[in-house]
């Protein structure tokens, strides 16, 4: 439906972009771009705590779960751990003037709580917050605002220890971190995302088992779900009971589910996961409700006034995007469900993931359409490629900037049909620690050697910088 009416109407010219010949960094092809999205549009870049800073045991950090998992062999596909990472913790002000020379405006990254409150509840440690310190001073000092995201994934394994995101009482661990975190960098930072991704930290890492903490089962997905969605609103009111001048929002990986063939069982699964995957999150925060198909099952875990507490108001929501999800029945999976193959003819990321820019342009519109249309921010968006310096020194990554491209086109296109989309933050500043790929998938506009970690910018980055320099 909506799908055929997109790549049939004006905006189809995205896919015949993606597939024309390779024009990497031209100037004339790109010409107005993004002075198209007005003067008052953010653009930034993205990074994750975990996946960049390595320095696990230096200058009192606690454990993560993501530290233990790391450890047990075969979790990690490269068989490597991020102790080291992309060693931003020493590197900071480095990565940070390479934002400044890009262009960028904002910077969206994570505070780790292990780092932070070490065991995660008692005793703060100084030095874990010293660092966000500096670290927000340097955005400052180069003209850069600061977009704080409290979790993206780094639990305390002591609070793992004590059940994690299946005990209710985490939404009181994670409130009391944020007002710590609110009341030291509170003064200078303005914009709070609560969590990166509830769903997928949930689904992936507490349902199917295949991120930390290896959790496998519907109910500890249900269970997890619901509580980080407990957490997010809790902190919400705690930040919010700080200052009148934050804006409060939080991120959600929200992407098209759809089913790998029409017939029913795999539409059946395509519905059921959409709900799994979007309406646990969304639904909650925005209207106040689960959806229909799983409200028996949330209703297992949902204290009295839990709901209204999780229904708190929103000054933004962060969108990642990075393709459909095509999705099969599997009855031997824990949700009857798993990800099936991306459609014929598709054109893949390293990643293996399918280039559908028309996913972006859909979910900007169905929460224009759905959602009351609340102001949005594209938290994550980017693309994994095979990047290799070349003999001249160059990284010539024109396959991410087409991806940038057609992406961008998406959201203006949203844009002009109405989506109140704000801002833009690519994925990711560096190449890092992609989680269970380790380093060696690269997501980063600027390349890392994770032997010598020297930075090396792509053309990517150039590419971006020049647009963004020409805007003004």
């Amino acid at each position: 439906m909506l799908r055929r009416k997109f790549l049939s109407g004006s905006a189809g010219f995205m896919l015949n972009t993606l597939a024309r010949s390779k024009a990497g960094a031209n100037a004339a092809d790109d010409d107005g771009l993004f002075r198209s999205f007005g003067r008052d549009f953010s653009w930034g870049v993205s990074t994750s705590a975990y996946q960049i800073e390595g320095a696990v045991d230096v200058d009192g950090r606690g454990q993560s779960i993501w530290d233990v998992f790391a450890r047990i062999k075969g979790n990690i596909h490269s068989g490597e751990t991020a102790n080291v990472a992309a060693d931003y913790y020493w590197r900071y002000r480095d990565d940070i003037k390479s934002i400044e020379r890009g262009g960028f405006d904002t910077y969206r990254f994570s505070t780790s709580w292990p780092r932070i409150i070490p065991a995660g509840t008692g005793r703060i440690n100084p030095l874990g917050l010293d660092f966000y310190d500096r670290v927000v001073d340097e955005c400052l000092a180069r003209g850069i605002t600061p977009w704080i995201c409290l979790y993206h994934w780094d639990l305390p394994q002591a609070l793992q220890d004590r059940g994690g995101w299946i005990n209710r009482d985490s939404g009181h661990w994670f409130a009391d971190y944020a007002a710590v975190v609110g009341r030291r960098l509170g003064d200078r930072v303005k914009h709070w995302a609560m969590l990166n991704e509830a769903a997928v930290h949930a689904v992936i890492g507490h349902g199917f088992g295949d991120h930390a903490p290896g959790l496998r089962g519907r109910s500890n997905y249900i269970a997890a779900m619901h509580h980080q969605n407990l957490a997010q609103g809790l902190a919400i009111q705690a930040l919010r009971a700080q200052r009148s001048d934050y804006q409060l929002g939080t991120v959600m990986c929200l992407e098209p589910v759809r089913s790998v063939t029409q017939r029913d069982k795999d539409v059946r699964a395509a519905q059921y996961f959409e709900a799994i995957w979007k309406g646990a999150g969304l639904d909650p925060l925005l209207k106040g409700t689960y959806p229909a198909v799983l409200a028996d099952e949330f209703a297992l875990v949902t204290a009295p006034h839990d709901m209204s507490n999780i229904h708190q108001p929103i000054d933004y929501l962060g969108l990642n995007y990075y393709n459909e999800l095509h999705i099969q029945d599997d009855q031997q999976s824990p949700f009857g469900l798993t990800f099936g193959p991306p459609p014929e003819g598709s054109i893949l990321t390293a990643m293996r993931w399918p280039i559908e820019p028309q996913g972006l342009y859909r979910q900007l519109i169905d929460l224009r359409d759905q959602y009351g249309n609340p102001p949005i921010y594209i938290a994550e968006n980017g693309a994994a490629f095979d990047d290799r310096i070349e003999t001249d020194g160059a990284i010539r990554d024109l396959d991410r900037i087409d991806y940038f491209r057609v992406h961008f086109r998406a959201a203006l296109q949203a844009m002009r049909d109405g989506a109140a989309l704000r801002g833009y933050f690519m994925w990711s500043l560096l190449d890092n620690f992609e989680w269970t790929e380790g380093t060696t998938k690269r997501f980063g506009i600027i390349y890392v050697d994770f032997k010598t970690l020297k930075r090396t910018t792509k053309d990517s980055y150039a590419w971006l910088a020049d647009g963004l320099h020409g805007r003004q």
